[in-house]
């Protein structure tokens, strides 16, 4: 089996979080992308545990082999990780300069994995987290014509079938089908594993495939945006602290006074 596991690099959510709550998160010159400079990169965490479950898969028993693809030509760290958890193939499509939406980026994807000699399954994180849309795994699987289903908790091949669990708001539904697939995983899979100091070692090795965009035969007028981001503002987070002093009835009274005048 051919497991294909869709990564994107993003920036660190906590460090993100830390700077627009100390105020000192400040937008790019255009409005449209945060100043990250000082701001570190790594692995979209939905992605991680999408590279998870095909390790599970793998631990279970499952003759596979694993490729890590992602696109740009400057994610050698997070593919390099990708290989220490246990990926077998790290490749980076490089953009070349041609910005897309997530109808574009489907297409680049796909136009990938049917070059290569197509994939059994492809799991990719339910969202990123710099986005949060989610949409690129279900364009994905339309432009391969491949079953899909979302937010995977538990992924298991047996038999010919797939078994996929997927935790919704009102429990757990069990699906199953045959392969080709594409299956997104929620954070409900639980936490990824860590490498090993000598699976790292190793992971330097390796050297990722760097594929010119231009040589996957995507037409770059497919690839035009329909969609573009204008502006994003960081919200001015304000806040008032007052002690009230007292016995406890007083407080009580003092802070029922304030809920009423509110």
């Amino acid at each position: 089996m051919r497991i294909v596991v869709c990564v994107k690099e993003v920036l660190d959510p906590a460090a993100v979080n830390n700077y627009a709550l100390a105020g000192g998160l400040r937008m790019s010159a255009d409005g449209r992308h945060p100043d990250v400079a000082a701001i570190p990169r790594l692995i979209n965490g939905y992605d991680e545990q999408a590279l998870e479950a095909a390790l599970r898969l793998r631990d279970a028993g499952v003759d596979c082999r694993i490729v890590a693809l992602t696109i740009g030509s400057d994610a050698t760290a997070m593919l390099k990780q990708c290989a220490a958890l246990g990926a077998d193939e790290i490749v980076a499509i490089d953009p070349g300069g041609i910005a897309s939406d997530t109808s574009g980026i489907a297409k680049v994807l796909a136009a990938w994995i049917q070059n290569t000699g197509g994939a059994d399954l492809v799991l990719c994180g339910r969202q990123a987290s710099d986005d949060d849309q989610g949409v690129v795994p279900l364009a994905l699987a339309e432009t391969l014509g491949h079953a899909v289903t979302t937010l995977a908790r538990d992924v298991n091949f047996a038999d010919g079938q797939l078994t996929v669990t997927r935790a919704t708001p009102e429990g757990d539904e069990v699906v199953r089908g045959k392969l080709p697939a594409v299956v997104t995983v929620s954070n409900e899979l639980g936490a990824p594993r860590f490498p090993t100091a000598k699976a790292k070692m190793a992971a330097r090795k390796m050297v990722a495939e760097v594929v010119p965009i231009d040589s996957l035969g995507v037409d770059p007028a497919t690839l035009t945006p329909q969609i573009e981001l204008q502006r994003q503002v960081v919200p001015q987070v304000q806040g008032n602290c007052e002690f009230i002093t007292g016995s406890p009835s007083e407080i009580a009274q003092a802070l029922m006074a304030r809920i009423r005048a509110v």
